[in-house]
């Protein structure tokens, strides 16, 4: 999926997307026989699957010479179908994906065009998107992919009248926190929403902790394969962290029965039961749909992840999704129409203008002015220079990895949250999925 939740709702949201589609087909003109085809496959639904067929549309009335077609799946299906195009060496030309380690299997099969001599003969086209989005797609110096949508950093958001009634400000370290934490304890306040049960979101604690104890070079270990790399001392550290915080009762009680895609967590924060809730950007637009007068009111607050005293890592780094990208796929019998449409269409001027206005952040450089034009620039603007200015942004653990260890990641995480394991045990088990 675009986000790990993420509904497109909302009148605003219909009403923004039908100024900038009104008059034009929800369906590709009909190919030119001597035009070069090109097949792209994407996940977007709602206003974003309009978007981008419209954008296609426009593609192809200015490109007489080339005809693409989009075609849209759901998220899961999609994962299989593209699996199984690929391995039949009938993909299609353009092809959505996370980047990380699913796109780094289908690279290290010489299923994926190499972008890098495209990219390095327009400067002006790889330098409009912000230089930390590459990490994503770049193998062996190679780069395999371009951005196609928005930024999605993990962080703290709050509940500010909870915060100020307790005379709390945003914790700028551990200890801070810790801190924090107490106080809320003591006035019967559930410190912090965890949706337990989805698992992924215990993943950020684990992303941002690891960093902030051992820097970018911890994981990178792992992503490289290095032996024993998940028993370094920052995985350790921090997963007696976590351990040390389920014992304290930092969330709610039953956390591992709360999931976030019903709204359980985000709940949990605008209903004053909970004061916090670690999540990625995209939680700003779930809430507003879920109770827009916690928003229009002022009550949604953000802060990052809480600096560590004695740790390796930078304060500024980040977690998340850096973006989601289109690649080429290398049995394209037209790779430099596909080139042309990605230089086109993704992250184009409209697609841009549509996104901020939808309430998200491309990944481009230049657009500071266009987000603090917005009702809730303040929020889009933090979210901008919280990517643009981070020294490090790591992909999603669960995106980074290849799917069998990182669905043994979560599942390792889970029991250790839940007390199921100790942290020693935990990285042993993901040991055994090194190279």
């Amino acid at each position: 999926m675009y986000k790990k939740s993420r509904t497109w709702a909302g009148i605003g949201t219909a009403m923004v997307l039908s100024s900038i589609i009104v008059g034009c087909g929800t369906s590709s003109p009909s190919s030119n026989a001597s035009a070069a085809n090109i097949t792209v496959w994407d996940i977007a639904t709602g206003p974003a699957q309009q978007l981008i067929q419209n954008q296609t549309n426009q593609f192809n009335q200015s490109h007489p010479n080339i005809h693409a077609t989009v075609e849209f799946f759901q998220n899961n299906p999609y994962k299989q179908k593209l699996q199984i195009a690929m391995g039949a060496h009938n993909p299609p030309d353009i092809f959505f994906n996370w980047g990380g380690g699913v796109l780094q299997s289908y690279v290290a099969a010489n299923d994926v065009y190499n972008l890098t001599p495209a990219l390095n003969a327009d400067p002006a086209w790889k330098n409009k998107y912000l230089p930390s989005m590459w990490s994503a797609v770049t193998f062996n110096g190679k780069i395999y992919g371009v951005p196609s949508n928005f930024v999605q950093p993990e962080l703290f958001n709050y509940n500010k009248a909870i915060f100020a009634e307790y005379h709390l400000t945003p914790p700028a370290t551990w200890p801070q926190l810790l801190s924090d934490i107490q106080v809320l304890k003591s006035h019967n306040v559930i410190p912090i929403a965890l949706a337990g049960e989805s698992q992924w979101p215990e993943l950020i604690w684990e992303e941002y902790l690891v960093d902030r104890l051992g820097g970018p070079q911890a994981f990178d270990a792992v992503l490289a394969g290095k032996p024993n790399a998940w028993s370094n001392p920052a995985f350790i550290q921090a997963n007696t962290m976590i351990q040390q915080l389920v014992k304290d009762g930092a969330f709610e009680p039953g956390f591992s029965a709360v999931g976030y895609t019903a709204g359980g967590s985000d709940a949990l924060v605008y209903t004053g039961k909970a004061a916090m809730q670690l999540m990625g950007s995209w939680d700003y637009q779930n809430i507003q749909a879920s109770d827009p007068a916690y928003i229009s009111q002022g009550h949604f607050g953000w802060f990052a992840f809480p600096a560590v005293p004695g740790g390796k890592g930078n304060p500024a780094n980040v977690a998340g999704n850096l973006s989601n990208y289109y690649s080429i796929a290398a049995a394209s019998k037209n790779p430099q129409a596909a080139v042309t449409y990605l230089k086109s269409v993704p992250l184009n001027s409209a697609e841009v203008h549509t996104y901020i206005q939808l309430g998200d952040v491309p990944p481009v450089v230049g657009i500071a002015p266009l987000l603090a034009k917005q009702p809730n620039g303040n929020w889009l603007t933090y979210i901008y220079d919280m990517t643009a200015n981070a020294p490090h942004f790591q992909l999603s653990w669960d995106q980074a990895l290849p799917p069998a260890e990182a669905q043994a990641l979560l599942t390792n995480l889970s029991e250790l949250f839940l007390n199921q394991i100790t942290p020693q045990q935990f990285s042993q088990n993901m040991n055994q999925y090194l190279k």
